[in-house]
């Protein structure tokens, strides 16, 4: 059976509600931003899921060799400091940080802002609205981030304390200290 969501435009919502509406509604993709208000984040197209597919696996594969931390696809929303329920397409939390949490805590959104996210706009994506996110995060105590924009093919680099740096159609990014050992080639993430 399908249900239809209705929404005042600007609904704001306590962090309480949004946990009930986000498990009322686990098909939906929901963030909430620091003033309450809901989003409900659309599907990506097909070239972006397979995109964010191959990112994760990536990711994923780096982990599991590293054992560093914990790797997080979209579906997962983190309650950052301020309040806000951000949900990256690709997180990442060091392993101490992830076991400082209580089990109760890792089960729900985790309340903590990841040390990495990485940020794949869609032809959907305002990148105005992305680079505003990635400045959350910063704000909120993200290490390190990468906005990837397929349609300016260019990479935002986004360090704590540190200015953003643009890079265009970089072939590799460097984990640094925050990803040790990690590198991405991104050759077929231009071209597909």
């Amino acid at each position: 059976m399908t249900h239809t969501v209705i929404i005042p435009e600007r609904l704001k919502i306590t962090p309480e509600q949004f946990t009930q509406i986000a498990i009322a509604n686990r098909d939906l993709r929901l963030e909430q931003t620091v003033t309450g208000e809901l989003i409900i984040m659309p599907p990506t197209g097909g070239n972006t899921g397979k995109r964010n597919s191959t990112l994760n696996a990536r990711f994923v594969l780096w982990n599991e060799q590293t054992q560093l931390g914990e790797v997080f696809d979209s579906s997962t929303a983190f309650r950052l400091p301020n309040g806000a329920a951000r949900s990256p397409d690709i997180a990442w939390v060091r392993r101490d940080r992830w076991d400082a949490l209580t089990p109760a805590q890792q089960e729900t959104f985790p309340p903590l802002c990841p040390d990495f996210v990485l940020k794949l706009r869609s032809k959907t994506d305002s990148l105005s609205d992305l680079q505003a996110k990635m400045q959350e995060y910063l704000a909120n105590g993200l290490q390190l981030g990468w906005l990837i924009n397929i349609q300016g093919k260019t990479v935002e680099i986004y360090r704590a304390a540190q200015p953003m740096e643009q890079r265009d159609r970089p072939d590799t990014l460097d984990g640094e200290a925050v990803l040790s050992q990690f590198t991405l080639e991104l050759g077929s993430i231009w071209d597909n």
